[in-house]
């Protein structure tokens, strides 16, 4: 091909990748979430399941909507790819960004209701951190992201 003709292929494939990087991060988030609601379920404290504490449900519902919007953007974001639409890579950063903050958020709210076993190896809330962490970073971070769109948009 020319010379500096690449970027558009280039650009399909890293949207293509950050879109499937924003599908792992709702899965381990997900996943982190779906540990953390067994262990309210079966842990009992002072007597109760500590799944009957408001606090904790309501900690539990606002992740829960969370991880739904992401997971709705992360779909919007595939479906931008396949439908080969011009402003998919702002759609991808979207569904990255968010995905990227819920994932985060939700491997932290899984640690603290837990509390300290759920960094033992009995929980693999540890490896759930762990991933999201690296896929945060990989191919752009929530930061990059929300810059691209802040630039997209003349900001």
């Amino acid at each position: 091909g020319a010379v500096d003709g690449g970027g558009a292929l280039l650009e399909g494939a890293l949207n293509l990748g950050r879109a499937c990087a924003a599908a792992s991060l709702n899965g381990a988030g997900d996943q982190a979430f779906q540990t953390t609601l067994d262990y309210l379920r079966t842990r009992k404290q002072f007597g109760k399941l500590i799944g009957e504490f408001q606090a904790l449900q309501h900690r539990a519902a606002h992740l829960y909507s969370e991880i739904e919007i992401a997971r709705a953007a992360t779909a919007g974001a595939l479906n931008a790819i396949d439908a080969g639409r011009e402003d998919a890579g702002l759609v991808v950063s979207v569904a990255k960004a968010k995905a990227g903050r819920v994932a985060e958020l939700a491997v932290q709210e899984a640690v603290q209701m837990h509390g300290g076993v759920g960094m033992t190896d009995e929980f693999d809330v540890g490896l759930f951190m762990k991933r999201v962490r690296v896929l945060n970073e990989l191919l752009g971070d929530a930061g990059f992201h929300q810059e691209r769109m802040a630039k997209s948009q003349g900001f």
